[in-house]
């Protein structure tokens, strides 16, 4: 598909943009069309008032009846600025309204892809599209209605009171208002690609700062600064003549108007002294033709805008429905229900890659036990992270089949299985919110008693007993009111709390300090007893509770036993762990 063709979006996209967002607000729009039609006649009728006031002044009419007219020129005219605010103040409403939908059905929509997509797109860039795209909606959404719809009825209107006064004049600003439209459409069209090219460029300068904010720390002590300011250089350099063309595309479309808004006065102009000194028209019907013609002015200058908001449009929406046509790989199942208490797990045959041409799992195939707990020990890079994404379905595997309990999870629904299945790491999540919804992740079924009892189990009681409101306490966004000690534990109450039938440890205690790590011991133990359990380590004490250990290297399964046994056979490989470090076998 051609650039020209990618960019021009059809009228039955917009169509189904406005039917999905805009209709279920139709009370409020029926509403709006009133008002709007009431502000339509109010413009086209003040003129009328005036023309009167003109042609009854020079006949030498009663003053009465120009005192009276002038009382009601003014009371039509505050009415029809009241009427204008109003309008305005609804029509805004909706297209707030409609956005916020717009941007909770993207961000919905974000959330269920796979990692995939967001190991391809940066945070700042789906920032941009959830958001940025979004945002230049609003005007299309608020404006397309109160300005657009209501300012090409002002326009008719206005044509048709002309043509009433006279056919010459009528055709004149028939002609007048066509070729305006037209020159502004085909302006247009050379335009909107530009305005794409801005919107992409501006969600990769998001994702750009995105990324190097989050990794402030380690870019100061690298010494990164001038390498990361090196490229922020390069994307305004890059960002500059696009912005440049953009404008001049906008500054074409404003001088295309002032051009032909002189044109138009000019042609009444010429028109009306013809008619009026031919004795066909009274001089307060020329006052009349120029001031319909100035107020034909008034909406093609708001179409002008609207189509430049249109241009922004048109490249929001093109992106939006990529966004929204980009479909997850993990596809949710039919609904298998997954047993309740402890879970089996059988790896057959599981092979995967992130890349297509590079395996990272290789025909792996394991079993484990319900209530079994199992080491898993392997180099960085061997596949040991990756066993736990599979099982939580982040990705699916390419070959081979993963199942819970002896049901593929990829017939379970992904709500019900990741339920079942708790990861924890030693990265921990800590959202804007209080206690509670850092513990619960907003689920209200669970009760405050459970929480506090999780808690001082945990070794949190002291400090819970801090807190000042207690579990309405809020924590800050990414942890910053917590050590990384009591954040590690707080994801272990997370465990506690859900009651999966399987856990998942992923070297979830190696940020935890010796006596941070102490009061823990006695709640994993309990937790261990209770669910099957995967331990993802680098430490060999890590795995001291394991029934089982398997180690991997670069994807494949090199040893696979009872920890006990291997422990005593000298010529395994986790033996020589225990006599030499793991570390060292590992290196």
């Amino acid at each position: 598909m051609s650039e020209k063709r990618r960019f021009q979006t059809s009228l039955k996209q917009y169509y189904d943009l406005l039917r999905r967002y805009l209709l279920p607000q139709r009370k409020t729009l029926i509403g709006l069309t009133i008002l709007l039609l009431m502000t339509i006649a109010l413009q086209l009728v003040n003129p009328q008032i005036i023309r009167y006031f003109i042609d009854h002044a020079q006949s030498g009419g009663a003053m009465t009846s120009l005192i009276y007219a002038a009382l009601v020129f003014i009371g039509f005219s505050l009415f029809h600025q009241l009427i204008s605010v109003i309008a305005t103040y609804v029509s805004e409403n909706v297209g707030w309204r409609t956005t916020n939908t717009m941007r909770s059905d993207l961000a919905s929509h974000v959330l269920s892809l796979d990692m995939s997509f967001h190991k391809e797109h940066t945070s700042g860039a789906i920032i941009e599209r959830v958001d940025g795209d979004v945002n230049a909606l609003a005007n299309f959404f608020s404006s397309f209605i109160i300005h657009l719809a209501g300012n090409l009825l002002l326009m008719i209107g206005i044509i048709v009171l002309l043509f009433r006064e006279n056919w010459m004049i009528g055709l004149a600003m028939t002609i007048f208002v066509l070729g305006a439209l037209y020159l502004i459409q085909w302006i247009r069209k050379f335009a909107v690609p530009v305005w794409a090219e801005w919107r992409q460029v501006n969600a990769e300068m998001y994702g750009f700062l995105g990324e190097q904010l989050e990794g402030t720390e380690d870019i100061r002590a690298n010494g990164a600064a001038g390498f990361v300011m090196n490229r922020f250089f390069r994307l305004i350099h890059r960002m500059l003549p696009i912005r440049v063309r953009a404008f001049l595309g906008f500054a074409a479309m404003w001088n295309t108007t002032i051009l032909v808004f002189a044109l138009g006065n000019a042609m009444a102009f010429g028109i009306s002294a013809y008619l009026y000194t031919s004795g066909s028209i009274t001089l307060g019907t020329v006052y009349l033709i120029f001031h319909y013609t100035e107020l034909l002015s008034k909406p093609i200058e708001k179409i002008r805008t609207q189509f430049e908001d249109l241009q922004k449009a048109d490249a929001s929406i093109v992106r939006i429905r990529e966004l929204f046509e980009t479909k997850s790989r993990i596809v949710d199942g039919p609904g298998a229900k997954l047993p309740d208490g402890p879970l089996s797990l059988t790896f057959d045959e599981v092979g995967f890659g992130y890349e297509e041409d590079k395996r990272t799992l290789k025909q792996l195939s394991f079993q484990l036990k319900p209530g079994e707990v199992l080491g898993l020990l392997g180099r960085t890079g061997s596949g040991k992270s990756t066993i736990a994404r599979l099982l939580m379905r982040f990705y699916d595997p390419q070959e081979g089949s993963v199942e819970l309990g002896g049901v593929d999870i990829r017939l379970c629904k992904l709500g019900e299985l990741r339920k079942k299945v708790a990861l924890v790491t030693q990265n921990i999540e800590i959202v804007q919110g209080n206690v509670r919804d850092n513990l619960t992740f907003y689920d209200r079924s669970v009760p405050d008693e459970r929480m506090v009892e999780v808690l001082r189990e945990l070794g949190l009681g002291r400090w819970y007993d801090t807190l000042p409101s207690g579990l309405d306490t809020p924590l800050d966004s990414g942890g910053g009111s917590l050590s990384a000690g009591e954040a590690q534990l707080l994801a272990f109450a997370r465990v506690f709390l859900t009651d999966p039938g399987l856990v998942i440890l992923d070297e979830a205690s190696s940020r935890l300090d010796p006596y941070t790590e102490h009061y823990i011991e006695r709640a994993v133990s309990r937790l261990l007893e209770e669910r099957t359990c995967i331990m993802i380590a680098h430490r060999l004490n890590t795995v001291q509770r394991a029934d089982r250990i398997l180690i991997l290297e670069d994807g494949e399964l090199i040893e696979d036993g009872e920890r006990q046994q291997l422990a005593a056979d000298p010529n395994s490989r986790f033996s020589r762990m225990l006599a030499t470090g793991m570390e060292e076998v590992l290196a």
